[in-house]
């Protein structure tokens, strides 16, 4: 029935792309073609390039055929591989330019794959695949896509490569490096069946046969389990030599030596390469003469730790390979090197402590779960007293080691002085001998401190990462901000390996889990602080004054000096802790240099805000240029100290307490602050702070909290990176529970579909649709698989079956999870061997919903939303039987069953909607449970909380948390506060219906003056009073007016806009009788439930009451669940169901913390349901820096890496936004995206652009004034004559009567977004016909809205850029609804590989624009496939000239209109000079916004009713005057017909 999609090798697709520095001390276009940098060169210089000039004759394809019809010529590759690819010596492994070319240029795709084979390729073949599949994961574009089309020949290729190592003499340093990057890539595809097949044997239990003999034996008596396999696979590889007629070797093979030849060759690097005299003890390394160092061998070194980090880091590679890392004692060896004491070695040192993380981390290695602390505190207190008991038997010499208390001696110094009593025989014999840690054959095994190393390192006790992470201070200090191999700088190009954890496919434990996420959020936001500090402090213009001190001649908006700074108060360490356990300061500062608003941002400080602490000490005279260029950006700043802290509380001059949220403060007492003097208090980081302070004491270091002079404050919305790291760490200090269902899924292992409805238990067996079947025909439309059986409640047939409709689920659902992709409803039947069908039988149940009550407010919601933009009943049927249901129903279904739901709904599809009907089913079907909905944006949260307010759910059921609240399209309040004041309202309102009833009754009124007087009412007079009337009528059936004449309440109901009793039916008048009784218990049924808002006296008790009691579908963003999640669990919050919107967008760890914000119940989480809706082919979240974005995959959604694993998901495949010629430009990214009946044959959809050809065209935009892009600063991209194009057309739409609101304007660069609203200030604005666009935005701001015609500037003229990032081009193509026209440099984008199914559909039409200028108003009846007469706009200039000329006919039209009205007098009259000419140079004005430009209201929109009256034709610039009420008419037509055909189809 549902069609659900597993991963494939297709489905995922790695798809951002480097960008590159931009050298600032020279012009863009100077440099030459030889340059490094490679995004420095012009288009012509990569066209007249040797490389290009080879690939247009050898591989591009031409015009005639998609691929050249050149023979392969191997020498050809042989010598660019030599010539262009090759590096002899330097830190660089590949000359990145050349190689950029080759890829750009399809050398892969067109070349070097097609003419593979792998008997005959050459080495140099080889190696040339994989520098371009390096390249590909470098500028993270799918590298494995085009391999698939011969997969055995991939498979042979992969092999070739894994063999390459027995040619290891052949290897350069840099061929080295590049095959170490390969297998790095490879090892992080695992979700590629073909890479994952083959990567994985060699991390396998056959690397075991290069096991020292001593620790094979070892390994096996500690894993008894694995005996039995190593037999049986020692059996296979036997018998399979047998087979060959060869004898049997184990070592022969690729898979006992890959691995241990890869640890020979880098110790043989680190040894004897890295430093040029082979010398690790010589004295002379640290002396600074870098010359002795080889860059390429460090960098060798680097890539090789990244490779072992990776593997240990993932289970299935960590399980069998940890054992050899320990038997080559690798890290040992490390920290002995040379290179790890060396300065040049410091991202070498880092990574290797990263890997000796890894390899002793908690976890157990064939079990895959994680230790606990006392688990690892057993293992290693067995370990060392096996040691002493050895010790105390056989070594008498340790004899005093073996007695001593284990405590005592279990440190890294105490234990090296009590080994050092051996002698280097003894203590040889003693660790590879008796231990058998190492082999006693290893070269270094008679260095007594590598030998004594091995021991410390063995059986020291290991520090608790719990311990480890609660002492690491949340604030960043100045040390981790400038620290480039923690957090790089902007530049970062991706050639290099950082010392930074990665987000991949899996995670050994939910602490390694949340450890890597915890360090990766720091440095993201420690990264964005480090720039607020590079912003702020240069304004603050510091220099040293007369008396030696720090002063300050400018001032900065973020930033005040202080005055005063005093810690108040240290408070001792709480048991069992070394830090305090707080640490408070005052500090003093005046806001008396700001102007009114600013000072108002410094009063609006309040409690938990973050501020920084920073002391600036500036060199006594100015740095010169060459020592500005050589200082660190903290040594150019006088930058000395970092620190963060928080607020606790604000005070004015006076000291009155300010912005105050716990109560001490009542409202009406509240004053503004006095003085220009406030004083902070604030709670400083007890763990750096207690850092600082043992550093003053042991090392004499200086007192860091004597020096602040600046305090720093940043913008609230990017400043609450704190509470989210708190809350990780929470996280990681609790036992954290996920779901069983939940937990191997998210970790990455396991069976797929385990978590999918169908193997789950406790399935709901009967599902209430409630209104999303509109009648018997649609339902068995979406059950075609099925023999539909409609039976009564009473089990009996229904003939005439009418909706809402129970479905009882068979248990064929379970067998059939996943269907085939298609847009037609795909038939899903049992079936035998033979391939007979059989129709199972499905029992639908009919009902009739009972009568909700006599009033109109009684009326349940019935489902309004309607997918199409049409208003005919009869399309919107069609829409739902052909085209959308059984998706719709599918993913209704597999939401209200318990287990994972993931839904992918491409642009246009309706994921909102499908949203909403999840939830109306869900809460229907389970009243009782609890839902929370999470999303990304606070727009996207109002868009789905204001559907969910159309549907049958109570408002009083329904909440919603955080600052966008107030944005609701609603005149109700639904934070905290406003459902509060409306439930004591409502109590108002029904306990005087209570006393009404109570005076119908005859019974004295004082019922009514509390909730619980009205309970007892409820209890004693009305439902006592109900049966009695219903004993009597049993007996009273044959009495047609015997309900109508006793029923006790028909007094209370006589103000009924209807009559309730006709006398004619006792069915009919008892079941009036019984929709009355159900108004009167849904009235007490909610005075039972205002009850607690009338015990409840404080407004904070009543608003989370509210919270965790009352409301049954709360929502909020993923930013307010981990900011408040501390405060959620205090309260007890609980849920049932999670329900997250945009979770594509969502970072991995904003996914996790909603799912834990309630403390687990009895050791088990309460989370039954979690539903993840998104787009992973759309744009993933946004991380600023691109080193964490591009190294360690931090924008990797937790739907994403769903999608990767291969978890089912359900795919809508209609979309009802675009035309359909439209979606073709972006429907090729997704299975089968087809189309809504509404967007085929809408008459909006038919009707051709007016003034337009086409509806959508690329168009060609040369260089302007001779050149194409700019960068005024790097990634500040700009293309001039882009920008006057795109305004000239805009100006072009408005004269021709296209409405502002309609038009936005998008660019994929933020540097081109300014430079078009600075052209449109100057051009457009000034002109109240004309004005701004409804927006100007880059096109990630845009994701998730759309309009009607979307002008795109894609800026770049000399690499494509990270438009190569394949989602960024679906967000751009599926913007638009009935007009794209795409401004670009053809020659570049379209030999783009990864943009070509879209960019070949584009270049079927014309690249110039097509004009149709017969028409002059918005008003056409062409139809949308007619071109009409075409005009080609040759260029930027003539396009200019278009608009000057229709200016001039709207100058003639208002000069006549003035003539023949002269009571026109309400707008200005405007000269031909005063036209905007094309051609005015622009300056880019400091606009830094997002913010959208306001659209025009109707009145400034040059439609025919706004056109001056009785002005037909200005043409050839005649003033006709006519009747103009026809064209006035059609045009009110054309507007109501855009209106109606605008949807609330929102991704």
């Amino acid at each position: 029935m549902t069609k659900v999609y597993g991963t494939g090798t297709y489905d995922f697709k790695r798809h951002h792309v480097a960008e590159y520095p931009v050298d600032l001390h020279k012009p863009p276009d100077s440099f030459p073609i030889s340059t490094a940098a490679p995004n420095s060169i012009t288009l012509s210089d990569i066209q007249r390039d040797r490389l290009t000039q080879i690939a247009a004759a050898t591989w591009l394809p031409s015009s005639s055929s998609s691929v050249s019809a050149s023979a392969f010529n191997p020498d050809l590759v042989d010598q660019i591989y030599r010539t262009e690819l090759t590096v002899m010596s330097g830190n660089k492994t590949v000359p990145l330019q050349r190689v950029m070319i080759l890829e750009v240029s399809q050398y892969l795709e067109n070349y070097l794959w097609p003419h593979f084979h792998p008997n005959t390729a050459t080495f140099q073949h080889l190696m040339s695949i994989i520098l371009m599949i390096n390249e590909k994961f470098r500028e993270n574009v799918a590298a494995w896509a085009c391999f698939h089309d011969r997969k055995d020949v991939f498979r042979a290729f992969l092999d070739r490569v894994l063999h390459l190592k027995d040619q290891g003499d052949r290897f350069s340093i840099a061929e080295k490096t590049n095959y170490l990057v390969f297998m790095i890539n490879a090892f992080q595809s695992l979700e590629d069946e073909v890479v994952s097949e083959t990567v994985l044997r060699l991390a396998g239990l056959q690397c075991w046969h290069s096991l020292s003999f001593g620790r094979f034996q070892m390994e096996l008596c500690l894993n008894p389990n694995l005996i039995k396999k190593w037999k049986k696979m020692t059996k296979a590889e036997a018998k399979k030599a047998k087979k060959r007629g060869e004898s049997y070797d184990p070592l022969r093979s690729v898979e006992a030596t890959f691995l241990k030849n890869l640890f020979e060759e880098f110790l043989e690097v680190l040894n004897s390469k890295v430093f040029h005299n082979a010398q690790p003890d010589s004295e002379n390394l640290d002396d600074g003469n870098f010359e002795k160092v080889d860059d390429a061998c460090i960098l060798y070194c680097e890539r090789f730790m990244e490779f072992l980090i990776d593997l240990l880091s993932q289970l299935p590679t960590r399980r069998y390979l940890r054992p050899l890392v320990a038997d080559v004692a690798v890290v040992a060896k490390c920290h002995l090197s040379a290179l790890y004491t060396h300065q040049r070695g410091k991202l070498f040192s880092q990574l290797v402590d990263l890997l000796q993380f890894y390899e002793t981390f908690e976890i157990n290695d064939h079990e895959g779960t994680q230790l606990t602390d006392d688990e690892v505190l057993q293992a290693h207190y067995d370990r060392f007293q096996s040691f002493q008991l050895l010790g105390f038997k056989k070594m008498p010499k340790l004899r005093e080691l073996a007695l001593a208390n284990i405590g005592a001696v279990d440190k890294r110094v105490d234990l090296s002085k009590k080994l050092s009593v051996l002698s280097p025989k003894e203590l040889k014999n003693l660790i590879c001998s008796k231990l058998k840690l190492i082999s006693k054959d290893d070269p270094w095994s008679d260095r007594v401190d590598f030998l004594i190393e091995v021991m410390v390192s063995f059986f020291e006790k290991q520090k608790s990462q719990k311990e480890a992470i609660n002492a690491l201070p949340l604030y960043p200090n100045e040390q981790i901000m400038w620290d480039e191999s923690l957090v790089p700088s902007i530049n970062y190009s991706g050639e290099g390996c950082l010392a930074l954890p990665k987000l991949n496919l899996q995670f050994l434990t939910l602490h390694d889990y949340l450890l890597r996420n915890f360090n990766l959020f720091r440095l993201e936001s420690t990264y964005e602080i480090r720039e607020d500090i590079q912003e702020a402090v240069p304004h603050l213009l510091p220099y040293i004054n007369n008396e030696g001190e720090t002063a300050f001649r400018g001032w900065s908006r973020m930033a005040v000096p202080i005055r005063e700074f005093k810690i108040t108060e240290v408070k001792q360490p709480n048991i069992g802790e070394v830090k305090p356990a707080a640490a408070t300061a005052n500090i003093t500062f005046s806001i008396a240099s700001y102007r009114s608003h600013i000072r108002s941002e410094w009063n609006a400080l309040k409690e938990h805000d973050v501020l920084f602490l920073l002391s600036i000490r500036p060199s006594f005279e100015p740095l010169s240029e060459e020592e500005s260029e050589k200082a660190t950006v903290p040594q150019r700043l006088g930058l000395q100290y970092v620190r963060g802290c928080e607020v606790i509380e604000v005070r004015d001059e006076e000291g009155n307490l300010m912005n105050d949220f716990t109560g001490r403060i009542k409202r009406d007492e509240w004053k503004p602050p006095k003085g220009e003097l406030r004083t902070v208090t604030v709670a400083l980081d007890t763990a750096q702070y207690h850092m600082d302070v043992t550093d003053i004491a042991e090392k004499g270091a200086e007192d860091v909290y004597g020096t602040f002079n600046i305090l720093m404050r940043r913008k609230p919305k990017e400043n609450n990176f704190k509470a989210i790291l708190e809350s990780i760490r929470d996280l990681m200090n609790e036992t954290c529970i996920v779901p069983d269902w939940l937990h191997n899924i998210f970790l990455g292992y396991g069976n797929p579909s385990a978590a999918q409805w169908t193997n789950m238990p406790d399935l709901l067996k009967t599902v209430d649709f409630k209104d999303t079947f509109l009648d018997a025909d649609h339902l068995k439309e979406s059950f075609s698989e099925y023999q539909i059986s409609f039976v009564k409640s009473d089990g009996s047939e229904n003939m005439c079956p009418e909706p809402p409709f129970r479905i009882r689920l068979p248990k064929t659902l379970k067998s059939n999870p996943q269907a085939l992709p298609g847009n037609k409803c795909n038939v899903i039947v049992s079936g035998d061997d033979n391939g007979s069908t059989v129709l199972e039988r499905l029992v639908v149940e009919t009902y009739v919903p009972p009568d909700p009550g006599p009033y109109p407010q009684d009326k349940p919601k019935q489902n309004s939303v309607r997918f199409t933009s049409t208003q005919d009943a009869d399309e919107l049927l069609s829409y739902w039987r052909r085209d959308f249901i059984p998706l719709i129903i599918g993913a209704i279904i597999s939401g209200v069953q318990p287990g994972l739901t993931m839904v992918v709904g491409p642009p246009g599809t309706g994921k909102t909607d499908t949203a909403v009907q999840i939830l109306n089913v869900l809460y229907h079907n389970c009243p009782t449970q609890r839902t929370l909905i999470i999303t990304h944006s606070n727009q996207a949260l109002n868009d789905l909380f204001e559907k969910i307010m159309e549907r049958d759910v109570p408002a009083r059921y329904l909440l919603r948390l955080g600052q966008g609240e107030q944005e609701l399209a609603t005149d109700l309040d639904f934070s905290r506060q406003g459902r509060v004041n409306a439930m004591l309202v409502r109590r108002l309102e029904l306990l005087g219906e209570v006393e009404r009833l109570a005076r119908s009754l005859k019974l004295p009124e004082d019922v009514g003056y509390t909730c619980e007087t009205a309970g007892y009412f409820w209890l004693l007079h009305v439902y006592s009073r109900w049966e009695q009337f219903l004993a009597d009528c049993s007996d009273n059936k044959d009495k047609s007016t015997y309900v109508r004449d006793r029923f006790p309440f028909t007094e209370f109901f006589s103000n009924a806009p209807q009559p309730i009793f006709t006398g004619d039916s006792f069915d009919k008048d008892m079941r009036a009788a019984k929709g009355c009784f159900r108004h009167l218990k849904t009235m007490f049924q909610e005075l039972e439930e205002c009850r607690a808002f009338e015990l409840l006296k404080s407004t904070v008790d009543r608003a989370n009451y509210l919270m965790t009691k009352q409301a049954k579908i709360v929502a909020m963003t993923c930013t307010h669940a981990a900011l408040k999640r501390k405060d959620f669990l205090q309260l007890g919050f609980k849920y049932d169901n999670l329900l997250m919107e945009e979770s594509a967008q969502i970072l991995e760890i904003e996914t996790f913390i909603p799912m834990l914000l309630q403390r687990q119940e009895d050791g088990y989480a309460r989370l039954k349901r979690c539903i993840l809706i998104g787009d992973h082919h759309q744009l993933p979240p946004v991380v600023k820096n691109m080193a964490f974005q591009k190294y360690s995959h931090m924008d990797q959604s937790l739907f994403t890496r769903f999608v990767r694993l291969g978890i089912p998901y359900i795919e809508l495949n209609a979309q009802g936004r675009a035309r359909p010629s439209i979606a073709k430009l972006y429907n090729w990214r997704y299975r089968e995206l087809g189309d809504l009946f509404s967007v085929k044959q809408g008459s909006i959809f038919q009707r051709a652009n007016a003034g337009f050809s086409y509806d959508y065209q690329l168009v060609d935009v040369p260089d302007y004034h001779g050149k194409g892009e700019s960068a005024p600063s790097p990634w500040f991209y700009q293309n001039e004559g882009e920008a006057e194009y795109i305004v000239s057309v805009y100006i072009y739409m408005r004269l021709l009567g296209y409405p502002a609101n309609k038009i936005s304007i998008l660019t994929t660069y933020n540097g081109q977004k300014l430079l078009i609203r600075d052209v449109i200030s100057r051009r457009c604005v000034p002109y109240d016909f004309i004005g701004p666009p409804n927006k100007v935005a880059t096109v990630d701001k845009f994701q998730g809205q759309q309009n009607d015609f979307i002008l795109l500037s894609l800026v770049r003229t000399r690499f494509v850029g990270h438009l190569r990032d394949v989602r960024r081009l679906v967000v751009a193509m599926s913007r638009a609804r009935l007009g794209l026209y795409v401004f670009c440099r053809r020659s570049l984008f379209e030999q783009c590989y990864e943009l070509q199914p879209t960019f070949q559909r584009l270049l079927q039409r014309p690249d110039q624009l097509a004009l149709n200028l017969s028409e002059y108003v918005t008003n056409t009846d062409r139809h949308v496939e007619e071109t009409g007469p075409v005009y080609l706009v040759s260029g930027v200039e003539e396009m200019g000239n278009i608009v000057n000329s229709k200016m001039h006919e709207v100058y003639q039209a208002r000069t006549a209109n003035h003539r023949y009205n002269p009571s026109y007098i309400g707008q200005e009259d405007m000269s031909i000079a005063e036209a905007p000419h094309f051609g005015q140079q622009n300056s880019v004005s400091d606009m830094d916004t997002d913010i959208s430009t306001t659209g025009n209201s109707e009145s400034n929109d040059l439609r025919p009713e706004n056109i001056p009256e009785k002005v037909n034709d200005v043409g050839n610039g005649n003033v006709q005057p006519e009747n103009n009420e026809k064209k006035e008419s059609d045009s009110e037509v054309m507007k109501d017909d855009v209106e109606a055909a605008a949807t609330n189809m929102e991704e």
